[in-house]
C-alpha cells in the first residue's frame, strides 16, 4: 500500500505547488528577474493565470508514478535493511537506516523524472526564449520591429505541449537530451530525499504524544512541512544547475556540463546564484509536503483499518 499511498499523496502535492514551481524555474533560469514578485507580476502580465500552469499535464500524469516509486522504494529498502540488520522488517530502524533508504529512493526516481523535468523546464521557460528570439530579430540587418505587426509574424511556440516537447527533444538532441541535467538531478535528489525522510522520521518521533508511536494529524502536518523545507534547503544549489542545464538547448547552447554550468553561473552572477529560488522553494515546500504526507498517512491508516 505504500506505492498507492505515495501516488495519491504526490498528486495532491503537485496540485498545490505547481504555480510556485513555475516561478521558481523562471527565477533560476532567467537573470532578468530581480525577485519573486517581479517574476509573478511579469508572468501574470504577459500570460495571465495560464502562464503559471505551463507544462502541468505531464507532471500530473507522471507524478503519481514517481511519488509511488519514491515512497514504495523507501519503505521496501528500509524493510530489507531492518531484515538484514535486526532480523525483522518491522524492527525499529536507526537514523542511518532511514537516511540510506531515503537516499536510495532519491536515486531511483531520477530515472523516471529526468525526461519529465526536461519537458517541464523547457515549457516553463519557452516564453522567455521566444522573447529573446524576437529581440535578436529586431537587432538584425532586416531591421524587424521589436513588436510584431501581426500575429503571423510572431514566432510560433517551439513546443506545443509536453508530449510534443519530449518528441522534439528526442529527435533533435537524441536520448541524451531527455536525460540532460541528470547528473545534477542525481546529486539533488539523493541528498535531499535522505534529508526528507530522515527529518520526517525524527520530527514524527518528537511530535508523537506520550504512549503513541505516531503523531496526530497536526503532528503529521508540521513534520511533513518541515521535512519538505529542509529537503529543499539541501536541494536548491543542484536544482539551480539542473534547471539551467535542462533549459539549455533552446537556441545556442551555453553549458558543456555540470561543472561548466556551475563555474559559469557563479562567475557571471556570484555564489548567490546557487541559492536562487531558495526562499520560494521553502515557501512552496511547506504546504506541498504537508498535503503529501497527510494524504500518504491517511491512505495507509485507512487501509490498515479496513484490513484489521
Amino acid at each position: 500500500m505504500d506505492f498507492v499511498a505515495g501516488a495519491i499523496g504526490g498528486v495532491c502535492g503537485v496540485a498545490v505547488g505547481y504555480p510556485l514551481d513555475t516561478v521558481k524555474v523562471r527565477i533560476q533560469t532567467e537573470p532578468k528577474y530581480t525577485d519573486i514578485w517581479h517574476c509573478i507580476r511579469d508572468t501574470y502580465h504577459r500570460e495571465r493565470v495560464w502562464g503559471f500552469y505551463r507544462g502541468l499535464s505531464l507532471p500530473v500524469c507522471t507524478v503519481s508514478l514517481v511519488s509511488s516509486v519514491s515512497f514504495g522504494t523507501y519503505r521496501h529498502c528500509l524493510a530489507h535493511i531492518c531484515q538484514l540488520r535486526y532480523g525483522s522488517p518491522d524492527a525499529k530502524p536507526s537514523k542511518a537506516d532511514v537516511a540510506l533508504s531515503g537516499y536510495a529512493s532519491g536515486l531511483v526516481r531520477v530515472f523516471l523524472t529526468s525526461p519529465t523535468e526536461v519537458a517541464k523546464v523547457r515549457l516553463q521557460t519557452q516564453t522567455q526564449a521566444q522573447k529573446q528570439q524576437r529581440r535578436l530579430s529586431a537587432l538584425g540587418p532586416s531591421a524587424v520591429p521589436p513588436v510584431c505587426p501581426a500575429p503571423p509574424a510572431c514566432p510560433e511556440p517551439k513546443y506545443r505541449g509536453p508530449l510534443h516537447c519530449l518528441a522534439t527533444v528526442a529527435r533533435e538532441e537524441g536520448l541524451r537530451g531527455l536525460y540532460k541535467g541528470s547528473s545534477a538531478l542525481l546529486l539533488r535528489d539523493g541528498h535531499s530525499f535522505a534529508t526528507y525522510f530522515l527529518s520526517y522520521a525524527i520530527l514524527c518521533e518528537r511530535l508523537s504524544p506520550a504512549g503513541h508511536s505516531q503523531p496526530d494529524v497536526l503532528g503529521v502536518l508540521v513534520a511533513g512541512g518541515c521535512a519538505g523545507v529542509l529537503a529543499w534547503a539541501v536541494a536548491t544549489p543542484m536544482d539551480v544547475i539542473k534547471s539551467r542545464l535542462q533549459a539549455d538547448g533552446q537556441g545556442q547552447r551555453r553549458y558543456r556540463g555540470l561543472l561548466h554550468c556551475m563555474v559559469t553561473s557563479m562567475r557571471e552572477e556570484g555564489p548567490r546564484v546557487l541559492f536562487k529560488g531558495l526562499v520560494l522553494n521553502c515557501c512552496r515546500a511547506f504546504p506541498v509536503n504537508m498535503v503529501v504526507f497527510v494524504a500518504y498517512e491517511a491512505v495507509l491508516r485507512l487501509t490498515q483499518g479496513l484490513l484489521t
